[in-house]
């Protein structure tokens, strides 16, 4: 069945439902994203990833600053009369007037098995957290954050080595796929919408600057997984002679008797004590205002010493 409807969705995550309701038939009538934002050395406006696939298929594209009271942009909806809603990673709250227009409802894909991790990350934290699985969840959106009854649900797992990017990009890919399988269930009238349960609900906060900097104090497997969950934003840092210390990449080392937070060079490695007793391998740093390197070279350019104290 062919339904008509509206698209709200911003970043990359997004792009693979717009061009799978595109690609299943779908009258995508509208696409509402976020406006255009400056961004690198140059702070040169740039287009949501979505914005760039809508205008690639002619598909209408708005970008309100804002929804709730927006009489213009409330009037644009209302004459599309969509039959649903799909909003995916769009970065805004969906004032109840959206949520009343269409008769099949605001359907969202959240990037996690609802409830755990609700919220504006939950992709990252669960990484962060070392979960083993995670998955995506559409559900019909109510006016609580992330609280309203969901529809489907497909796990995926987390390997050991996979960061934030890896994630996204397999989660993307099902969402998509289960966002068709929804709305054809959905419009078919065959699928039951189940509320969540409360008691199981943990919120994914979004990230901040201080969510990178690196607490030695915490295991070794902790600083990985933060690493892997805040990687490329915001990442994992310290401090190293009072300048910020950026860590590309870095691995756990099984063994190592070193203080949390004191370096310990082993030949070309680098190496950094934890909690716990075990330690974390830095690969790739850079110093800040200078290139990323390698660990060895970077020792070698800045003469890093055993006994060297990171965080001061």
């Amino acid at each position: 069945m062919c339904l008509k409807l509206v698209f709200c969705g911003t970043p990359e995550f997004a792009v693979p439902t717009l061009e799978a309701l595109v690609a299943a038939g779908h009258d995508v009538a509208l696409v509402v994203t976020q406006p255009d934002r400056a961004a690198g050395r140059g702070m040169e406006l740039h287009a949501p990833p979505v914005k760039q696939s809508a205008l690639a298929r002619g598909i209408p594209v708005v970008q309100p600053e804002k929804i709730k009271t927006n009489a213009e942009f409330r009037a644009q909806l209302e004459a599309v009369r969509p039959d649903v809603i799909i909003v995916v990673a769009y970065g805004r709250i969906i004032p109840r007037w959206m949520l009343d227009l269409p008769p099949l409802g605001n359907i969202n894909l959240h990037g996690s098995l609802l409830p755990k991790y609700r919220g504006a990350a939950p992709v990252q934290w669960a990484i962060a957290n070392g979960e083993a699985v995670t998955g995506v969840t559409t559900m019909r959106l109510d006016e609580g954050l992330d609280t309203g009854d969901m529809l489907l649900a497909h796990t995926i797992p987390i390997a050991p080595n996979e960061t934030a990017p890896d994630v996204f990009l397999a989660l993307s890919d099902v969402g998509a796929a289960l966002t068709i399988q929804t709305l054809g269930r959905l419009s078919a009238g065959i699928l039951a919408p189940q509320p969540q349960d409360e008691a199981l609900a943990t919120l994914a906060p979004i990230l901040t600057r201080e969510d990178g900097i690196i607490d030695f104090s915490r295991a070794s497997h902790a600083i990985y997984n933060r690493w892997r969950g805040f990687h490329p934003w915001p990442g994992a840092h310290t401090l190293l002679r009072g300048k910020k210390l950026i860590v590309h990449r870095m691995r756990i080392r099984a063994s190592g008797d070193i203080q949390p937070g004191v370096l310990s060079i082993a030949g070309d490695k680098m190496i950094a004590g934890c909690g716990g007793g075990a330690s974390i391998v830095f690969d790739e740093v850079q110093m800040e205002g200078k290139r990323r390197m390698g660990a060895a070279e970077f020792m070698r350019g800045f003469q890093v010493r055993s006994g060297e104290r990171l965080g001061l």
